[in-house]
C-alpha cells in the first residue's frame, strides 16, 4: 500500500503504466475555461502540459462558472462518479466576490475535503485570495481558509491560483477577472511543478 497526500492510494503506480491517471479538476469559471476558446482553457493546457514532461493523464474539467464552495459541495458527489484518482481543487473566488463568510466558507470546503479523504482519493487543494475591498479583517480571514485546511487534512496546497496573472491588464480578459490565453499559459507555467510534485507522490 501506498501513502498518498490524503489516504492511502492503492495501484496507481500501475496504474500510470496501463491507463492515464485520471484527475477531476472541481471549480469554477477559472477552471471551466470561462472566455476562451476550448483548447486555451487551464484544464486542456495542463494536460497537454503534463503529457509533454511524460505524465500519462486525463484531467475531466468539473468546472462551472459561477460556482461557490456551496455549489461545489453539493455536486461533488456526482462529480465523483467519473471516478478519479486524484482531484484538482480550485473553489472560492465567487465566495469572496460576494462577501460570504470565510466561515461558511472554509466549512464547505473542509466537508469537500473530508468526502474526498474518505473516499481515499488525494486532493490538490488550490487557494484563492480575496478582493482588498472587503476590508483587510475580511481579507485575512479569507486567506486563512486554505493554509489551515491544507495543514489539517494534509494536502499539498497552491496558495493563489492567479499568481503572477492578477491584476495584469496584459493577462486579462477586458473583466478584469478571467485570465486571457497568454493568462493561462502562465497559470500553467506557474502550476505545473506543483502538480507534477503532486503526481510523483502517488507513485
Amino acid at each position: 500500500m501506498v501513502y498518498g497526500v490524503i489516504g492511502p492510494v492503492n495501484g496507481l503506480a500501475a496504474a500510470k503504466n496501463t491507463r492515464p491517471v485520471k484527475i477531476l479538476a472541481v471549480g469554477d469559471s477559472l477552471t471551466a475555461g470561462y472566455g476562451l476558446v476550448a483548447p486555451d482553457g487551464f484544464v486542456p493546457r495542463l494536460e497537454a502540459a503534463l503529457k509533454a514532461d511524460g505524465y500519462n493523464v486525463k484531467i475531466v474539467n468539473a468546472g462551472v462558472s459561477g460556482d461557490t464552495t456551496a455549489g461545489g459541495k453539493a455536486r461533488l458527489g456526482w462529480s465523483l462518479a467519473e471516478k478519479p484518482d486524484a482531484v484538482l481543487l480550485e473553489l472560492g473566488a465567487n465566495d469572496a466576490l460576494r462577501g460570504i463568510s470565510p466561515a461558511a466558507s472554509e466549512a464547505n470546503l473542509e466537508a469537500m475535503l473530508r468526502a474526498l479523504q474518505d473516499r481515499q482519493i488525494p486532493v490538490l487543494l488550490i487557494g484563492m485570495k480575496s478582493p482588498p475591498n472587503l476590508g483587510a479583517d475580511y481579507v485575512t480571514a479569507f486567506e486563512a481558509i486554505y493554509p489551515r485546511l491544507a495543514a489539517r487534512y494534509k494536502a499539498p496546497l497552491y496558495p493563489f491560483f492567479l499568481d503572477g496573472v492578477a491584476a495584469n491588464s496584459a493577462l486579462n480578459q477586458p473583466d478584469g477577472i478571467h485570465p486571457n490565453a497568454e493568462g493561462v499559459h502562465e497559470i500553467v507555467r506557474r502550476f505545473l511543478p506543483v502538480v507534477a510534485k503532486f503526481l510523483d507522490a502517488l507513485s
